[in-house]
């Protein structure tokens, strides 16, 4: 099942064992994945845009509604996890969650101008995607080995991201044959969701468990606290969360800063996503070697990075790039090497429920701070939201790097 590496392969045949020695499912889940954040990312890119341009909302209004897109239904991860657990059945979770997002985006069609309503669609949508992470990461982590978990989240995560490469130029696409109508963008989105859904049924095998259902009691989630190593994970990756800006705001500020077109703005996530693509894997691989969270910590100081970038005194195209690349590296050291580095602290048969409480954890907390960041935006302006926001990711960052939550055995 896992082959071998010799160092006299070809460049080509060794990026085809790398693809081998990770396990089918994973790789099921990953086109499952790539597929449905093509539908989710088709909408995600003109999101912001519409509300804040075309209906006219200001920074804090928007902070709430991406507020509530990031967290408001965080709850329901630790549902999609206890249930997961519960009945045995990670995968059929996993695909009510993503067939519940499916239906969403025929809900924008719905919805029209009224913000009420838009929100309250992206809020089922992210019930569904909150519903199918945990089971997901949890198919993941039990379908690996150990040792092979950052290679695994990361082979993973690029295919994920290949998708939301791949969302905004279909909406740009679709956009163009259309000639504007964002109606035609949510009908492609639904399809093609779908199609997702269809793959998971046919592709993915559910990791078995032998015996009948077992009551899993919601405390017993709250239980999984008292796990040391576990609980001190949540706790710093919540507290990172709230100081780390969403991804809207980012393009909001580089939209802002640079006077990008609105023909463009689209394809702003198209930067972060092209440089998670590439380094999702060899950070994967290299967080099991150096260290799964160290590789957590480096990427949120990418993110510090960036974000002085976007608030500096310098103006330069070149440095919208260079952001832009560095957003795509703090979500490659991060977004697998999380679940990656918490998996292992967890029993088999709590796996999802701790998984669900660890992201809950975090989603909370980001929803947190798209509300925070809104309204410094809104009182003070921009710039000293990105200021405020960068000082305190530094401070947290450097305390986290401090205070070791546990010793990684590798």
């Amino acid at each position: 099942m896992y082959l071998a590496e010799t160092r006299s392969s070809s460049p080509s045949k060794q990026t085809g064992r790398l693809w081998r020695r990770v396990p089918a499912n994973v790789l099921a889940l990953g086109v499952v994945s790539l597929v449905t954040d093509i539908s989710s990312e088709m909408v995600t890119a003109i999101l912001p845009l519409y509300l804040v341009i075309g209906l006219g909302l200001n920074p804090l209004q928007f902070g709430l509604l991406d507020g509530l897109y990031a967290g408001a239904t965080a709850v329901l991860r630790l549902v999609g996890g206890h249930v997961a657990d519960r009945w045995r059945r990670l995968k059929a979770v996993a695909g009510i969650g993503y067939g519940l997002s499916a239906v969403c985006k025929l809900g924008l069609l719905a919805a029209g101008s009224s913000v009420a309503a838009i929100g309250g669609v992206l809020a089922i949508d992210r019930a569904g995607k909150g519903i199918r992470t945990a089971p997901r990461d949890a198919l993941i982590s039990l379908s690996t080995e150990p040792a092979k978990l950052g290679r695994a989240f990361g082979v993973h995560r690029a295919l994920d991201t290949f998708g939301a490469f791949l969302g905004p130029l279909v909406a740009a696409g679709v956009l163009w044959a259309s000639l504007g109508d964002f109606d035609a963008v949510f009908v492609g989105s639904f399809c093609i969701a779908c199609c997702g859904v269809l793959l998971l049924v046919l592709l993915v095998k559910d990791h078995p468990r032998p015996g009948p259902a077992i009551a899993v009691p919601l405390r017993g989630m709250l239980g999984l606290l008292s796990i040391k190593a576990f609980r001190r994970c949540c706790g710093w990756a919540a507290m990172l969360g709230l100081v780390t800006i969403t991804d809207s705001f980012v393009y909001l500020a580089l939209q802002r800063r640079w006077e990008v077109s609105t023909a463009l703005f689209p394809l702003l996530p198209i930067g972060t996503a092209g440089t998670f693509l590439l380094l999702a894997v060899p950070l994967g691989r290299l967080a099991d070697r150096v260290g799964r969270w160290k590789l957590f910590l480096a990427g949120h100081g990418a993110l510090v990075l960036a974000l002085l970038l976007l608030c500096g005194p310098v103006k330069s195209p070149l440095l919208a790039v260079v952001a832009l690349g560095l957003h795509g590296a703090f979500y490659a050291a991060t977004d697998g090497v999380l679940p990656a580095a918490a998996g292992p602290l967890l029993p088999e048969h709590l796996r999802a429920s701790g998984l669900a409480l660890l992201q809950t954890g975090q989603a909370l907390a980001r929803m947190v701070s798209a509300v925070l960041v809104g309204l410094v935006w809104t009182l003070w302006d921009l710039r000293p939201a990105l200021l405020a926001t960068t000082a305190a990711l530094l401070v947290v960052t450097l305390a986290a790097a401090v205070v070791r939550p546990w010793e990684e055995a590798r």
